[in-house]
């Protein structure tokens, strides 16, 4: 196959590092994932490779480069944005991603969407009092749901955070742990725990804790609760029950949002239980004020050969029995 060429000029002799990061780790990057070779001389930036290659290559440096102009600092998560939409022929819809800033983490850099899922998804939080975030590890749900949540809780529109997982371990028996329910489980809120930690600090996440401001408890401490003014996370809601997820839905008090958020290619139920989450997603999806939005592979903000190995595990349908043994105290 015939070699094309391509060259760019550069407005600013800087914008090469900018663009191309420390070690020209995004340049490889770069190649690596569009399959060409890209020589970076000041201003000039030479594409070798295919046509077709060349030019997604093209279109992914002339949309970072709009960032770079716009004094924002490129991180690999966005190069990978850019390529996983070159791909999908939504390279034209990148810029608009950032043109939006949720609120600024403890250090000060500021949390934006970085994939058209996620937009999709806050603009749902915005429109919705309750929605279910469905789809893969690696889109970014758990941390964009406690983001909102705390910018909620900044501008007064909620009193309290409240987060919770259904106790249903990743492999080992929760009975042979030690402690009492919310110690056994806590270990698994650890990504709930890493992404207020980010955005609050921890200092902050442990006062507000301590004035319970911010409440993380297992699915077990919900029952019997009307939650007001509160804005509330479900975590991991593939492994509800049925009557779990009823009783969870049926929390919902005024002035409250819920965001509920599962993979369901991740069940640990066992065989004969069906999974909440998807009996949720055929029972529901007709009420106005509940909206379900889907995740992907092209959504993952992961390493790229984690969205491939999403995609190779894809195919695989997941088995889910009708029913469900449970009674709700």
């Amino acid at each position: 196959m015939q070699e094309h060429s391509v060259e760019l000029k550069l407005g600013h002799p800087d914008d090469a590092f900018h663009l191309f990061g420390s070690n020209e780790r995004h340049l490889r990057l770069m190649e690596q994932e569009l399959k060409v070779t890209i020589h970076a001389r000041t201003e000039i930036v030479q594409i070798l490779g295919t046509e077709a290659a060349c030019e997604e290559t093209r279109q992914v440096i002339q949309a970072l480069l709009v960032l770079v102009n716009r004094g924002m600092t490129i991180g690999t998560p966005d190069v990978v944005t850019a390529i996983t939409m070159v791909k999908n022929d939504e390279i034209d819809k990148f810029v608009a991603l950032y043109e939006e800033e949720i609120i600024k983490d403890s250090y000060g850099k500021p949390i934006r969407v970085k994939t058209l899922g996620q937009k999709i998804y806050v603009d749902s939080v915005k429109n919705h009092d309750i929605v279910f975030g469905i789809g893969p590890a690696g889109t970014g749900k758990t941390f964009l749901a406690v983001t909102l949540a705390v910018t909620a809780l900044k501008r007064g529109q909620v009193k309290r955070i409240i987060l919770t997982r259904p106790a249903v371990e990743a492999g080992e028996s929760l009975g042979f742990l030690p402690g009492d329910l919310k110690e056994k489980v806590d270990p698994y809120l650890r990504p709930v725990y890493d992404a207020l930690y980010q955005i609050l600090g921890k200092d902050q996440t442990t006062r507000l804790m301590e004035r319970e401001i911010i409440e993380i408890a297992p699915l077990a401490y919900m029952r019997g609760r009307t939650l007001d003014d509160a804005f509330v996370i479900l975590d991991e809601a593939q492994n509800t029950t049925i009557m779990q997820m009823k009783m969870f839905l049926t929390r919902l008090g005024f002035q409250s949002k819920m965001i509920v958020n599962g993979d369901i290619s991740q069940v640990d139920l066992p065989r004969n239980v069906k999974s909440g989450l998807i009996d949720a997603q055929e029972k529901l999806k007709n009420i106005s004020q509940i909206d379900f939005v889907h995740f992907s592979a092209k959504d993952v903000v992961r390493h790229p050969v984690v969205a491939e190995i999403i995609r190779a595990y894809e195919p695989t349908p997941v088995k889910e029995a009708a029913t469900e043994p449970e009674e709700m105290e």
